[in-house]
Order: C-alpha cells, then structure tokens, then sequence
C-alpha cells in the first residue's frame, strides 16, 4: 500500500480550505467587470508578470470580466532616450509634442500592449490588443494645466502638446469582447475630433473606462503597500471624504494624489470601490478579490 505523505495532505487540505473560502467572492463578482490598472513593477518584473497574466486568466474563468489598462512610462523614457529625443515633465506628464507622441503610441500600443496580450494568451487565456483609439474606446481632448509665474504671480496655461483626457469612453468594444470570454488589454492612447493621437495617463484613462464599463471594482497597482498614514501604517480603507482630508492635511501626497483622486472619481462615476494595492505582492489581485480583508487601501463611498 502506498503510503500517505501527511504534509503534502495537509497542504492539499489548505488549498481546498482556500478555495471555499473564495466562493462567496467568485459568487459576488461573477459576471462583473473589473478593471485593473497595470503598470510599475509588476509590469517589469518578468516573474510578476506572468503571475499577473495567470491570474487574468483565473478571473476570467471564474466568470469575472477583468479589463487591463496598461502604463508604460520607464520604457516610453528608455526609448525616447534611445532615439534621443529629449522629454520634460510639468506635474508628472510628459510634454508630448508630434515626434514624441508617435513614440509613445509605438511603445503602449506597439511592444507593451503585444507583450501584455501575449503573456495572458500563453497562461491559457485569450486577450485581444486595443488602443482608445480603436472601435472608438476613448474619444480625447487636450489636457490643459496652468502654472502661477513666482515672480509676477501671473497665471498661464502650460502647452502639454498632445497630452489629453478622455472627453467620451464607448465601451461597446469591451462589452463585445466580454461576452465572447475574450479579455481586452487597452493602451491609454485617445484619438481626438481632429483625428489627433493623445496620450493619456493611463491611471486616467483606467479610472475613465470603469465609470463608462459600470465596473464593480478598479483596481490600481502601484509600487507601494497602499495609503500610509503619518506613521508609515498601511489604511486599510477610507471614504472619499476620508481620503479627500488627508490630501489636504498632507497625509496623501506626492505621486499618489493624482491616483488617489481617480479612485475618488471613479467612485463617484458611480463604481462600487476602487482599491490602491502593491502590485509587487505575488498574486495581489486575487488577494484583493478573493479574501476578507484584502491587501491595499479600499476607498469607498461612505
């Protein structure tokens, strides 16, 4: 008689424990959609990536409609600096002119994008490539900022060039590619009245998609554990009135207000939750889905 390894038993009998716990969540989340905001180094990382492609698939199986929105910054910068194209920044976006907006369509649509969809259709699933400018997605307009000169305190409007923001998402495509189990992997790229291409944030444009998909969750994967407060400890969840006072009071700060307030919209833009998690965490998106208390920062509502 064979005998019975009682430690490989007993981690069997964990998964299985796993696996139950789960079921509410799959049954919660079945045919909704989820979009998540990929980037950072999850995206870098050759062993998180495929981790993060197997678990597209996994969501998908389970009957959940998981919508990818890619960034793509660091090698956007690699290939501009390759074809030595200079690049400067005014709050965190990139001044687009018209050689440095086919660049940064070549990279988000071109290599990132394949690479994305290539990784979720070799763990099994099946991903289709979009840009906002296919199927008409994401319909784009100029993003402006203004700046306040230090020394004559006069206000003036910055030219960004061919930086924009959605102006209109038509999600038929997605809901088209949903209902024949294929997953989308859309690259921030909008196309405007004119037919002009704009680059889009893509945090942004993942924000933009949910509201217009009527996503039950977005999901934001960053470079850190979630919002800290004044301590460094993780907030495991706050209201968009919570959130709102700790950018005025200083807490939230930095890179993470921009993501901070596109959690704040989407809410608003009436999804359930959106949620700040550390996508160097291995398998941080089932995590999020799949357990009690999740792994990020949850903002909610109320």
């Amino acid at each position: 008689m064979e005998s019975v390894d009682l430690n490989r038993h007993a981690k069997w009998l964990a998964k299985a424990d796993i696996l139950t716990d789960a079921l509410p969540f799959m049954r919660r989340y079945n045919g909704q959609s989820v979009v998540i905001k990929y980037g950072g180094h999850a995206m870098g990382d050759a062993e998180l990536a495929a981790e993060f492609a197997a678990d597209m698939v996994l969501i998908k199986q389970v009957g959940m409609h998981p919508v990818v929105v890619h960034g793509g910054g660091p090698q956007i910068g690699a290939m501009l600096e390759r074809l030595a194209i200079k690049s400067d920044f005014v709050d965190g976006l990139r001044i687009t002119d018209q050689a440095t907006v086919e660049i940064v369509e070549m990279v988000l649509a071109g290599s990132i994008n394949k690479a994305v969809v290539a990784a979720i259709n070799q763990a099994g699933g099946s991903a289709v490539g979009l840009s906002g400018k296919d199927a008409g997605l994401i319909q784009a307009r100029r993003l402006t900022r203004t700046s306040v000169d230090p020394d004559s305190q006069i206000e003036k409007v910055l030219d960004l060039g061919f930086v924009g923001e959605p102006a209109h998402v038509d999600v038929a495509i997605l809901k088209t590619l949903a209902e024949n189990r294929v997953i989308p992997v859309v690259a921030p790229i909008g196309l405007g009245a004119a037919g002009e291409t704009f680059n889009i944030n893509a945090d942004t444009a993942a924000g933009a998609v949910a509201v217009a998909d009527g996503a039950k969750r977005l999901l934001m994967l960053t470079d850190v554990a979630g919002v800290l407060d004044g301590d460094g400890n993780l907030i495991s969840e706050l209201s968009v009135g919570e959130a709102r006072a700790l950018i005025a009071d200083g807490t939230i700060k930095g890179g993470m207000i921009p993501k901070i307030e596109t959690c704040v919209a989407a809410v608003e833009g009436g999804i359930e939750a959106a949620v700040i998690l550390d996508g160097r965490v291995k398998h941080a998106v089932l995590l999020e889905m799949f357990t009690p208390h999740g792994v990020g920062t949850i903002i909610r509502g109320t």
